[in-house]
């Protein structure tokens, strides 16, 4: 896991791949449990046997749910000190390339895209790459806005 202490440190970073993850399961459960907190019970992620009939071949994530795991696994991958706070401070592009079936495993992969300063501090985006297991493509690409203020 990669510290970044304060501003300096961050500003040097910029263009930097931070590194990945290790691989989290996708189990039905979890996305059974992201349907009933988000309300969104479409059946290609619930319906296991008539998701069996599309190419999927069975159930999918929520895209959403994908986006979820960026704190999780970002948070295996760096850590931030030598700051007072930060703040979420929402997203650029985000793109789902592929889907990510339940039952398979997928990790991130974290690199500051940049950092830009704003009164008081910075703002950094991090492009998080979401992969799955054996994929060909990335099932989630996107890009994390956070802001930072030096303590």
């Amino acid at each position: 896991m990669r510290t970044i202490n304060g501003l300096e440190e961050l500003k040097a970073a910029e263009g930097e791949v931070l590194g990945t993850s290790s691989w989290h399961e996708v189990t039905q459960q979890a996305i059974n449990d992201f349907a009933d907190v988000t309300g969104d019970h479409q059946w290609i992620h619930l319906d296991a046997e008539r998701a069996k009939q599309t190419p999927f071949g069975g159930t999918i994530a929520h895209g959403y749910y994908t986006l979820a795991l960026a704190p999780k696994l970002s948070a295996e991958v760096v850590g931030f000190e030598g700051f007072a706070f930060a703040l979420n401070y929402g997203l650029d592009r985000v793109r789902f390339p592929a889907a990510l079936p339940v039952g398979s495993r997928v990790r991130a992969t974290v690199r500051v895209a940049e950092v830009t300063d704003i009164a008081g501090g910075a703002q950094m985006k991090l492009e998080v790459t979401f992969e799955r297991e054996g994929g060909d493509k990335p099932v989630c690409v996107a890009e994390t806005l956070a802001r930072v203020y030096p303590g």
